[in-house]
């Protein structure tokens, strides 16, 4: 079974053109190019991970990689969001996170995928071979470092997510979430509290929110309910959320904290 289902080629006019472009050019229209793992590298070293990443475009509903599979990639999203997400025996998923641009999904160190991840809408990754990037990283301390980062991030979200279950009730986690989603939307802020009314675009169903916080569909619609009411958040379409008193909110997501 091929793990990543259909995948084809980028087929949008500037994906053409690629090849016949200077990498540095390229990356530069690039939505990952000044976030993540591409912000560490020079336009030389970028130009040497370029020519080492095959571009891949995935549609919505196909797998980049299966948990269980071999672990021969790793991806670096360009646009579009991918669920990360572990299955359980009895069939149930546990979603364990959302990558967007500039994240990098893979780093691993057994011999097959911990996670799946799946897009949930058109996606663009950089493609590379495990062999390929640490032959790389080898020769480019800068990426060495970088990839070392991005594996202690990963663990501290981890780390996140294990108190977002084990101790929050339904309302911590959901305005734990909120804020969270909130930082990543600005990759280069403090990491500070959104300004009041911040807009908050929710590009997944609530199916995704409430397998992430391990509630039911009705307990997240409740919940966000009950942060509506009290005049913490706006809901002005069912992907659109104001955030009308952050503090506030923060109050709430630190309870248990």
């Amino acid at each position: 079974m091929n793990p990543f289902g259909k995948i084809t080629p980028l087929r949008s006019p500037i994906a053409i053109n690629l090849a016949e472009r200077h990498p540095a050019s390229a990356c530069d229209e690039c939505g990952a190019r000044h976030i993540g793992l591409c912000d560490a590298l020079s336009d030389e070293e970028l130009g040497f991970l370029f020519r080492a990443a095959q571009h891949m475009s995935i549609p919505p509903g196909k797998l980049l990689m299966e948990e269980g599979g071999p672990a021969q990639h790793y991806f670096n999203v360009n646009s579009g969001m991918v669920r990360l997400f572990k299955a359980l025996p009895d069939g149930r998923r546990q979603i364990i996170g959302f990558a967007g641009p500039g994240h990098f999904i893979g780093l691993a160190l057994t011999e097959v995928n911990v996670v799946s991840a799946e897009a949930m809408e058109p996606v663009q990754v950089c493609r590379f071979s495990r062999a390929g990037l640490s032959a790389m990283a080898a020769d480019y301390p800068a990426l060495e470092r970088k990839l070392l980062d991005i594996a202690v991030h990963e663990l501290a979200l981890g780390q996140q997510q294990m108190l977002l279950l084990g101790r929050k009730t339904a309302l911590e986690r959901t305005a734990s979430f909120l804020l969270s989603w909130a930082q990543r939307q600005e990759p280069c802020g403090d990491g500070g509290l959104p300004r009041p009314n911040a807009k908050l675009i929710l590009p997944l169903a609530r199916a995704d929110l409430a397998d992430y916080l391990g509630l039911t569909i009705e307990t997240v619609s409740r919940s966000l309910g009950h942060l509506k009411k009290d005049g913490l958040i706006e809901i002005t379409k069912i992907h659109e959320i104001i955030l009308l008193r952050p503090k506030a909110l923060a109050e709430v997501a630190e309870a248990a904290d």
